[in-house]
């Protein structure tokens, strides 16, 4: 339940054949905030399946020198989890949330952690420039309007030999995860959130959003269309097997 965040029971929203639009989603992110980190603990797996992302990378060891980039970083999550393998990186967070962000900056952070408000295609006005030693991007591309120039902006934004880690769900081509993906929303997902929030048009747009995005074969041509190379994709374990994946690729 990686981006399933509560909905203000006040408000309503259309969800549409491919989720909410676009500029709605940051807003009902803010609504959710509060309740964010106790739901995704409900899903197994979930933190650690950022963190072997983050591990995915390669980074070496400790982080020493390195300039890291979580690019929409939620409440923090995925911010662990790259500090979790380089405790001594300094690492820029992003996220369109203000709400997110306000959660994420009440936890403890060491100097080295910078979280900024921006939309991801905007960074550049708030001061979020590169070099980058590395990027993780965890399930941001399928809330994107044109992810095919976020992966270029991704590119742009490293360092020659700097690594693209995209943590994303991923269903179209497989049976099983679709089943699993559907089953799992509408079994578990959706009726949480209206247990919760009074509200479900978040739960509905996580739903809607991971089945109409591509297939991780898909997201992997992306990559090496934006530029990447050495790119290869892993999923995860357990019932996230086939529906989460982290893509990775390289900067020449």
């Amino acid at each position: 339940m990686a981006d399933a965040h509560s909905p203000s029971p006040t408000r309503t929203a259309a969800v549409g054949r491919t989720g909410l639009p676009r500029h709605e989603v940051p807003t009902h992110f803010d609504d959710g905030a509060a309740d964010y980190d106790r739901l995704v603990g409900l899903n197994p797996g979930y933190h650690d399946h950022l963190h072997a992302s983050a591990a995915r990378m390669r980074l070496p060891r400790d982080g020493a020198g390195l300039r890291l980039l979580d690019a929409g970083c939620g409440t923090g999550a995925s911010t662990a989890a790259l500090l979790g393998v380089a405790p001594r990186a300094e690492i820029v967070a992003v996220d369109a949330s203000a709400g997110m962000l306000e959660r994420a900056r009440t936890k403890p952070w060491p100097a080295s952690v910078r979280f900024v408000h921006t939309d991801v295609e905007a960074m550049a006005a708030h001061g979020v420039t590169g070099p980058f030693d590395g990027i993780l991007a965890a399930y941001l591309l399928r809330n994107l309007d044109d992810p095919d120039a976020q992966l270029r902006r991704f590119h742009d934004l490293l360092r020659p030999g700097g690594t693209l880690a995209v943590h994303e769900y991923s269903v179209a081509d497989s049976a099983r995860a679709r089943a699993v993906w559907h089953a799992v929303c509408w079994g578990v997902i959706v009726p949480l959130g209206r247990a919760t929030s009074g509200g479900t048009a978040l739960y509905r747009h996580l739903w809607r959003s991971v089945t109409t995005f591509d297939g991780v074969g898909r997201l992997r041509d992306r990559m090496r269309a934006a530029g990447f190379d050495a790119v290869g994709s892993e999923t995860m374990t357990g019932w996230q097997r086939d529906v989460v994946h982290t893509v990775l690729g390289t900067r020449p």
